[in-house]
């Protein structure tokens, strides 16, 4: 297959060498999350970003202060990993560098992944973590928060249990191809099977039932059905190659009908959570940038 973007070749390459999706039946979690951390390793941040283990709203986190970074100006990050993968480890350099393009200080939560800490725990833990940092004296106008995959529903999620507890609005919301629905509702999922190197429609469907673990799928569960009526502002980026795509225009959908503000991106040939490559690719880089601006405007 040729692409206007060989970059974006290389990458799809470079998965197909890892065997592609892994979220289909079985998983040995201890070795797939011992492998998200090493990729996290070949993502260094900017140079002269400090790293320092913290504790936020009771879990473990990453504070990331970028070099020049206003310590009242905060990302909160939620990583990806469909709610059974991932930690701020594997996702110190995507927050990192999206910190610096915004000039704010980020937090990365380790919160409870499942199958041992199943839904609702995540939500619990995201809203944890934005509670302290409004105890902690943060402005809910200079806290963004962002996410990607089902960190990106994950930040949804947390966005609508602090409006629901009557917490204030944080100044936007940064969405990268959120898992947003745990149904697999929408063309995409078919039209994009097969297309996606990173994940599968068969794959999600695992996830779903892993994270739910019985559990009715409420819309915290997938916000992509919730009304979002009092919700910040959003960015979503979503790659043209994503099953998930149809999340994001789902997403997007429900913005526009509670009159909140969106912007839907989709970028061509991209795949899931591009920006993750952005050492080999240049897509990667310029969405960070770009988003990076566009927090750093949401703080200011």
């Amino acid at each position: 297959m040729t692409f206007k973007d060989p970059e974006i070749g290389a990458v799809r390459e470079l998965l197909a060498g890892m065997g592609g999706d892994g979220l289909a039946g079985p998983i040995d979690y201890p070795t797939r999350r011992a492998g998200m951390d090493a990729f996290g390793d070949m993502s260094p941040p900017p140079e002269g970003c400090t790293v320092e283990a913290v504790t936020l709203g009771g879990r473990p986190a990453e504070k990331l202060t970028p070099k020049g970074a206003a310590a009242d100006k905060v990302l909160l990050y939620f990583h990806g990993g469909a709610y059974s993968l991932g930690s701020p480890k594997s996702h110190r350099g995507l927050a990192a560098h999206l910190a610096a393009g915004a000039g704010a200080t980020a937090y990365t939560s380790d919160y409870r992944l499942a199958p041992e800490h199943p839904y609702p725990a995540a939500v619990e833990d995201g809203l944890a973590a934005y509670k302290a940092l409004l105890e902690q004296g943060v402005a809910p106008a200079r806290i963004v928060m962002a996410g990607d995959s089902a960190g990106g529903g994950l930040t949804l999620a947390t966005a609508l249990a602090a409006r629901d507890a009557g917490l204030p609005a944080a100044a936007g919301l940064f969405l990268i191809s959120p898992w947003a629905n745990m149904t697999t509702a929408g063309a995409s999922y078919a039209v994009k099977e097969g297309k996606d190197p990173m994940i599968s429609t068969a794959g999600m469907v695992d996830s779903a039932a892993t994270y739910l673990a019985g559990k009715p799928d409420d819309v915290l569960a997938s916000p992509a059905r919730a009304d979002f009526t009092g919700l910040p502002p959003i960015l979503i980026h979503v790659g043209s190659e994503e099953v998930l795509m149809s999340d994001s225009v789902a997403v997007a959908q429900q913005a526009g009908l509670a009159g909140v503000g969106a912007r839907l991106e989709i970028w061509p040939e991209m795949i899931h959570v591009w920006h993750a490559f952005y050492m080999m690719l240049g897509a990667g880089r310029r969405a960070i940038a770009q988003a990076g601006t566009w927090i750093g405007e949401r703080l200011s």
